[in-house]
């Protein structure tokens, strides 16, 4: 009788795409950012569109309902954000993510029969931007929890870099598809919006079922609440991280004021650049992103990693600057091109080293807030931006947003130690 041999054992996977879940993962997110950003990029043009046609408003005013849509989309963020973190912990992350994503289809079929049947108002715009801050504020924190639930803690920064690609190859393509499938017909773009988020729909819901930790089940839920902001803020790595990013982005957001930048600043032979320049504007930060993050995800950083996020900061707020003083479209490209690389950079650091240093009974709620201060320094950064234009003029608005990010970065530098002292993404936690 011979004895069988063992099976050979299975290797551990050398890259995150060798896992069908991850694979699954990566197509949803990519899916659903090249549909939500190309959605939302057209809703702002047709909001500062109607209100400046429709409405007959002044630039300012418009500019101001830039402003008004960023903290409409704001609102149901901080309203939501602490039940959303609860969920993500509760319950399976892939069937909220996939939910979320159903809701935005339909968000975009309301709009694409709006925008056919020539319908569009400045409150029905608004309602559906509320409508998708609602759908953002669950799908941050399940989407953000998934990953480190199945990809190894080693893998994890490079788990990071690729999904990172995904959401910047989608914020960078969506609003270019969507820029010219809207010259060509304006419910076009919404229109294949519905088609892609139901892919990705399909995507999140074929990840393998994500059990939630039993101890989270059965604690109460305001107690998780109150636990996941404690947690948080007596962290002061964790805090210095996520606020990190909540006042720079605040202050030296400048993509609110694209629409402005289209249709009343930046010319081409001699005419404004209009919605293709809208989109090809609005892809560069994206195309930033998108080099350095497939750069990172073959070599990601290893040292000095705190510091690093710091200057990346800095970068952003010197590119913001000089695209707020360019007349030149070639150089303003260039310039939200450096936006887009300097915040992948910042994004990539801080998102690793907060889902390392989280334990994932936790992790919803942490991401939970995380987003929140994501979507303070979007949205609220959008309305602080029309604000300022308001004031300032648009020029003036993005100039005052880079020079405050370079005083945050060097603020928290001085204020929060712990990050220029972080050397490594060591894991403080395994999943």
């Amino acid at each position: 009788m011979t004895d069988t041999p063992a099976p050979a054992p299975l290797s551990s996977p050398s890259s995150p795409f060798q896992i069908a879940d991850f694979r699954r993962f990566w197509v949803a997110r990519l899916f659903s950012v090249v549909a939500t950003s190309g959605m939302v990029v057209v809703l702002g043009y047709q909001l500062y569109d109607v209100a400046r046609g429709q409405y007959g408003m002044g630039i300012k005013e418009a500019a101001f309902q830039l402003g008004l849509m960023g903290l409409v989309q704001f609102l149901p963020q901080f309203v939501l954000t602490p039940v959303a973190g609860v969920v993500a912990d509760r319950f399976d992350r892939r069937v909220i993510a996939g939910l979320t994503m159903v809701l935005d289809a339909l968000i975009a079929l309301v709009l694409t029969l709006a925008t056919y049947y020539h319908v569009l108002s400045l409150p029905l715009l608004f309602a559906m931007a509320a409508a998708h801050g609602t759908s953002r504020v669950f799908i941050g924190p399940a989407l953000s929890s998934i990953a480190p639930n199945i990809v190894p803690a080693e893998l994890m920064p490079r788990a990071v870099a690729i999904n990172a690609m995904a959401w910047q190859i989608g914020s960078m393509g969506g609003p270019a598809i969507a820029g010219v499938l809207f010259a060509v017909a304006a419910a076009l773009p919404y229109g294949a919006s519905v088609a892609l988020l139901a892919i990705a729909a399909v995507g999140a819901f074929g990840i393998r079922r994500l059990p939630p930790p039993a101890e989270n089940r059965q604690a109460h839920p305001f107690r998780q609440i109150a636990d996941g902001f404690r947690f948080v803020a007596n962290d002061r790595f964790l805090l210095g991280c996520i606020t990190l990013d909540l006042f720079a982005v605040l202050l030296g957001g400048a993509t609110a004021l694209l629409p402005v930048y289209a249709r009343d600043i930046l010319t081409f032979h001699g005419q404004p650049v209009g919605s293709y320049g809208l989109g090809v504007m609005r892809a560069m930060p994206g195309l930033g992103a998108a080099l350095v993050a497939a750069f990172l995800a073959r070599r990601p950083v290893e040292r000095e990693v705190g510091a690093k996020m710091l200057l990346a900061v800095a970068a952003f707020g010197v590119a913001t600057i000089g695209f707020g003083l360019s007349r030149d479209l070639w150089l303003s490209l260039l310039m939200l091109i450096g936006i887009g690389a300097a915040d992948m950079v910042s994004v990539y650091i801080r998102t690793t080293l907060v889902q390392l240093h989280t334990p994932d009974a936790v992790r919803g709620r942490v991401s939970a807030i995380s987003g929140l201060a994501i979507s303070c320094s979007n949205e609220l950064g959008d309305m602080q931006s029309g604000v300022a234009a308001a004031l300032l003029g648009a020029t003036g608005a993005v100039v005052f947003g880079g020079v405050g990010a370079i005083v945050v970065t060097l603020a928290w530098a001085i204020g929060f130690p712990e990050l220029r002292r972080a050397r490594t993404f060591a894991a403080k936690y395994q999943s």
